[in-house]
C-alpha cells in the first residue's frame, strides 16, 4: 500500500501543488473522514490511495494511473494553489503532526481525583500521541 501511495504522491511533485495527504496509519480519524466521503461505496473502496481534487472524487490507484498515462493530470491540477519553492513548516518540518504538548506524546496525562493525582488517557491526541500541526494542517 505504501509503494502505491508513494507513486501517486510522487506524480504530483513536478506540478508543485499543495496536497493534503491523509495517512491513516498515523491518524485513525482520517479513516472515519474517508468513510464519510465514500459513503455508499463498497468496503474495498476504502483501500488507499484515494484522490480528491476540488471537492470531487477522482479515484483510486487504477483511475489515477489512467489519468497520468493519458496526460490529463496537469489539466486537473489547473487552478490549485502552488507550493512555495523550498518552504518547510517551521513548526513540524512538513510532517503535519506533532507530539501533543500536555502528554508529550505518551497518551497519558495527570488528573485530580479528590485529593490525589491519577494518570488518565489523554483526550486530545491520537493513539500515537500526535496532534495535527496547527500551522500547516
Amino acid at each position: 500500500m505504501f509503494e502505491v501511495c508513494n507513486t501517486i504522491r510522487v506524480t504530483f511533485e513536478p506540478f508543485r501543488v499543495l496536497i493534503c495527504e491523509w495517512d491513516m496509519l498515523v491518524h485513525s480519524g482520517f479513516r472515519e473522514k474517508l468513510g464519510v466521503l465514500l459513503k455508499g461505496k463498497q468496503k474495498e473502496a476504502m483501500v488507499p490511495p484515494k484522490v480528491f481534487m476540488k471537492g470531487f472524487y477522482i479515484g483510486g490507484t487504477e483511475e489515477m494511473l489512467k489519468v497520468i498515462q493519458e496526460g490529463l493530470l496537469g489539466d486537473l491540477l489547473q487552478g490549485l494553489p502552488r507550493k512555495k519553492i523550498r518552504t518547510v513548516c517551521d513548526n513540524c518540518g512538513d510532517m503535519r503532526f506533532l507530539p501533543y504538548f500536555n502528554c508529550n506524546g505518551n497518551c497519558k496525562t495527570m488528573a485530580k481525583e479528590e485529593r490525589r493525582r491519577v494518570v488518565v488517557k489523554c483526550n486530545h491526541c491520537n493513539k500515537n500521541g500526535l496532534v495535527l500541526c496547527p500551522i500547516c494542517s
